[in-house]
This record gives structure tokens, C-alpha cells and sequence, in this order.
């Protein structure tokens, strides 16, 4: 498991993503890439999350800036997760949780007493250098979109 610290390169990535496309980590050089990585498609909490960055699209849009969502669920989940919820954000599916473990994001967690590996919703800002900027850790959701974009409008000043 990845030790990913602010200042570092982040890791490459080139996974499918929705629609049937894909989606890597150069796509993004030049410009702050927002990746959020979360647990499960249409689980409340991940759903929120999705939502309330879909909300600020425009907002991360001004400011330079593109989303990424990222789970280890399929293409065809992502799909039908974003058709159910009109998704304006781009969700790339990590199957092998390659990228997970290369961010250290795959965890193992514990719920009711049961232990199990699983994504631990974090928040990463790359910088347009390739670096991370910012690092949120374990995040809870309500107001989380709105700080990740003040620090994506903050990197532009």
C-alpha cells in the first residue's frame, strides 16, 4: 500500500472509464485534476458525494479544473450509475484496484465487527506539474465539494 504525500508525483493511471472510454492521468497535464475515490456506485453516502460534485461542475470548470471520481465498480455500474443521477462528473473504474492501492486508498476497514478491504473515501488535488496539492483524508461529505473547489480556486490566485 501506497504512502502518497503532498509534493509527491502522482501516480499514473489509465483505466476505463463511463461511456466506454478511458481516462489516464497525462489527459490532465497542464491543468489541477480533482480525484475523488469513494467506495461503492449508488450508496448513499457516494452518491451524495457524486452529486454534490456534479453540482459545482461548472464552478471546477472556471476555475481550470477537471473531476474524476474513482471506485472499483465496472464501466456498466458507473454507466447506469450516472444515467440514474445525471452525473457531470467523469468516474473511472479500477477493477484490479491497482490505482487504489497505488494512492493507498484500499484499505482494510471494519463495520459491525467484520473486517474487510475497501476504498476509504479520500480526496486527492494534483497540481498541473503532476504533484499532489492537497490530500483529504477518511472525508465526510456535506461541505466536502465546496472545500476541494475553494482550494482549486485558491491555486489559480
Amino acid at each position: 500500500m501506497a504512502d502518497i504525500s503532498i509534493g509527491a508525483a502522482a501516480p499514473d493511471f489509465d483505466l476505463p472509464r463511463d461511456g466506454g472510454g478511458r481516462v489516464s492521468l497525462a489527459d490532465f497535464r497542464g491543468k489541477p485534476l480533482v480525484l475523488f475515490f469513494y467506495p461503492k456506485d449508488d450508496t448513499t453516502g457516494c452518491t451524495a458525494e457524486s452529486l454534490a460534485f456534479t453540482a459545482l461542475a461548472d464552478e471546477f470548470e472556471k476555475a481550470g479544473a477537471a473531476v474524476i471520481g474513482m471506485s472499483p465498480d465496472s464501466v456498466k455500474c458507473h454507466d447506469r450509475f450516472i444515467k440514474k443521477h445525471n452525473l457531470a462528473v467523469v468516474l473511472a473504474s479500477d477493477e484490479e484496484k491497482t490505482t487504489l492501492q497505488a494512492y493507498g486508498v484500499w484499505k482494510q476497514k471494519t463495520m459491525y465487527g467484520r473486517h474487510f478491504m475497501g476504498v476509504e473515501r479520500t480526496t486527492f488535488l494534483v497540481r498541473e506539474d503532476g504533484t499532489i496539492g492537497t490530500i483529504w483524508q477518511k472525508v465526510k461529505v456535506p461541505g466536502h465539494a465546496e472545500i476541494v473547489l475553494a482550494a482549486v480556486q485558491n491555486l489559480s490566485q
